[in-house]
């Protein structure tokens, strides 16, 4: 009982991780020019974020099989883990030192929602740790 109430919570943030990755890869994928200027920032060019939309969409495939089975997933949720922390240290880092030419709401948002979803990929891997080591 207690393996399934820690299995649900990591397929609710392996979701949760799965859907903020579809919803920036489909932007950045599809809509890049769009998203550069609803962010006030400097033109790019689209190739420049094209790729990335398309290594969002993988992640993004990645967490929703790991959601429909996430025994033995450890590597994987934390690659997850590791990424969404590195994201946001990344991000922070060009918010605070002005490096971002974005409005301000553009850079903070995805910064807080990076974090967020390192600190649940690693509460819900560590209340799962069991089933992500097993089968």
């Amino acid at each position: 009982m207690e393996q399934s109430k820690d299995a649900s919570a990591l397929k609710v943030v392996l979701l949760i991780f799965a859907v903020v990755c579809l919803v920036y890869g489909l932007g950045y994928l599809i809509v890049p020019g769009l998203l550069v200027e609803i962010s006030g920032g400097s033109p790019v060019t689209h190739g420049w974020i094209r790729w990335s939309g398309g290594t969002l969409l993988a992640l993004a495939i990645g967490a929703f099989l790991a959601y429909r089975h996430p025994a033995r997933q450890r590597i994987l949720v934390t690659t997850f883990t590791w990424g969404t922390l590195l994201v946001g240290l990344g991000l922070l880092y060009s918010w605070l030192t002005g490096e971002s030419t974005s409005a301000t709401w553009f850079i903070a948002l995805p910064t807080v929602v990076s974090f967020v979803l390192a600190l649940l990929l690693w509460w819900s891997g560590q209340k799962a740790k069991e089933l992500l080591r097993s089968e």
